[in-house]
């Protein structure tokens, strides 16, 4: 029987274009009629392309869908059917997938990542209690809300399903590349296959590939038939509790590789700060109490009190959807962030009550905005020194971090707008190569610290206190350093 290449309908919403398509289905943006106009994603299943397993495994997705509600899964809204297609009416992620997320940067600052890696996980979390098992974690199928402010969802379920504790499994589920090797291998498995691809997926976040990129199919089946265990690119700058969960996910043999509770209790994970409600409230308590313990030079007390706000504090700043509140809240942290390395010099180091406080570190200052560089910067300065045009444009673009640092916003603005005019027109004749990457990089992240500062100009006002502006409770006098 042909396949009718005419769009689908359904009576209550407007198609718009096509933003995605599979083996089974084509998926539409598509308007709901009416005043609102919200916007959905339709995944439209012609019933003619199914066969019996086709057919099996969307009942399983309808049906897990129904049950899976959180912030980190794409909600489905709705299923309906009629002659020639079934209908799921899904959430719209205007931020496309993951994968093309990554391919757009290369690869992700480790800030980004855990970022990242914190949603997923509480999302995996959530399934477990309702012993649900995805089966096809990939970042493929792993969706942004935005591409500016993305949160990251979970989709597409066609392979999920119930799995008890003890079970385990004989078929082949999901996607090779991301497979785990006793998938592959045709041994038994169990949901910890959802572990080694989270390793996976965080592996090509942090390095832009997979641990088995390969050109063709047999290729990729004899790296994964090989026992040998998968290394973190030599030269790699990433934390030690980054290192250590990769290499725990990504544990070929399953016996040895991270549990689920050891994985969500993670310092890397770190699902205790995770963003919600109950989160801001801990934070604004935690920097009244440390207010008052400053006031009253109590610093060691104030000291611990700073650093587990912004434990909780950081995380919020990026889930913030609102701009106003967010730059109100960026300035807060720099200055909470601020207080707590006076207050250390303060203090003395070796004090005990300093020794099992975690004290603020460069990544968080990077996730605000506010870091000092680290990275390969000199490395660049010395393979660009033969190109004036490059050279010179790296150094303005330096010296819009140091006028960042020192508050002088404009001037910082105009530093980057004037050394990004000149390297993103180099960039596109830069042949491939170490210096072209390393050159991307950092153009990516003077990006966006130009669109942080453009957020910080453009703001009516921007010296807003925090309690009017993003904390439910406390007046100006507990939200701000004395």
């Amino acid at each position: 029987m042909a396949v009718s290449t005419s769009t689908p309908k359904v009576p209550e919403y407007i198609f718009a274009e096509k933003i995605g398509s599979g083996s089974f289905a084509d998926v539409y943006k598509a308007f709901k009629k009416g005043k609102t106009r919200e916007v959905a994603a339709i995944k439209c299943v012609l019933k003619s392309n199914l066969s019996k397993t086709a057919l099996d495994n969307l009942i399983s997705e309808i049906k897990i869908l129904k049950e899976l509600k959180h912030e980190h899964i794409v909600e489905m809204k709705d299923f309906i059917w009629d002659d020639r297609f079934i209908y799921i009416i899904m959430e719209y992620c205007s931020g496309g997938d993951l994968s093309n997320f990554v391919k757009s940067r290369r690869r992700l600052s480790e800030t980004v990542c855990q970022r990242f890696l914190q949603q997923l996980a509480s999302a995996l979390k959530y399934m477990r209690e309702k012993k649900v098992s995805h089966f096809d974690l990939k970042p493929s199928n792993i969706l942004l809300t935005s591409r500016n402010n993305p949160v990251l969802k979970i989709g597409d379920f066609g392979l999920a399903q119930h799995m008890p504790e003890d079970d385990t499994n004989c078929t082949i589920k999901g996607s090779p590349l991301y497979m785990a090797p006793e998938i592959v291998l045709k041994r038994q498995y169990d949901a910890k296959v959802d572990i080694w691809s989270v390793g996976v997926i965080l592996y090509e976040c942090l390095f832009g590939k997979a641990p088995y990129s390969s050109k063709t199919m047999d290729e990729l089946i004899e790296k994964i038939k090989k026992d040998k265990p998968i290394d973190v690119p030599y030269g790699t700058n990433i934390s030690q509790e980054c290192r250590n969960l990769l290499q725990s996910c990504l544990e070929r043999d399953v016996s040895k590789r991270i549990d689920f509770e050891r994985f969500f209790s993670h310092s890397f994970v770190d699902l205790e700060h995770k963003p919600c409600p109950e989160n801001m409230t801990k934070a604004t308590d935690l920097l009244t109490m440390a207010v008052n313990f400053d006031e009253c030079q109590e610093y060691e007390q104030a000291f611990r009190h700073y650093c587990q706000a912004l434990q909780y504090l950081v995380p919020i700043l990026h889930v913030e959807s609102n701009a106003s509140k967010r730059v109100v809240l960026r300035r807060k942290i720099s200055e909470y962030l601020n207080r707590t390395e006076d207050l250390k010099k303060i203090i003395n180091n070796e004090s005990d009550a300093l020794k099992n406080i975690k004290i603020p570190t460069i990544q968080m200052r990077e996730s605000v905005g506010y870091a000092e560089y680290r990275g390969n910067r000199e490395e660049l300065l010395r393979m660009t020194a033969t190109t004036p045009q490059i050279h010179s444009a790296i150094e303005i673009a330096a010296s819009g971090e140091l006028y960042t640092r020192e508050g002088n916003y404009a001037i910082a603005f105009e530093k980057y707008q004037l050394a990004l005019g000149k390297l993103l027109e180099l960039l596109q004749s830069e042949p491939k190569g170490r210096r072209k990457d390393l050159l991307r990089e950092e153009v990516t992240r003077w990006m966006s610290q130009a669109e942080f500062l453009k957020e910080v100009l453009n703001k009516d006002s921007p010296q807003a206190s925090v309690s009017e502006e993003i904390f439910v409770e406390g007046d100006d006098k507990n939200c701000s350093i004395q």
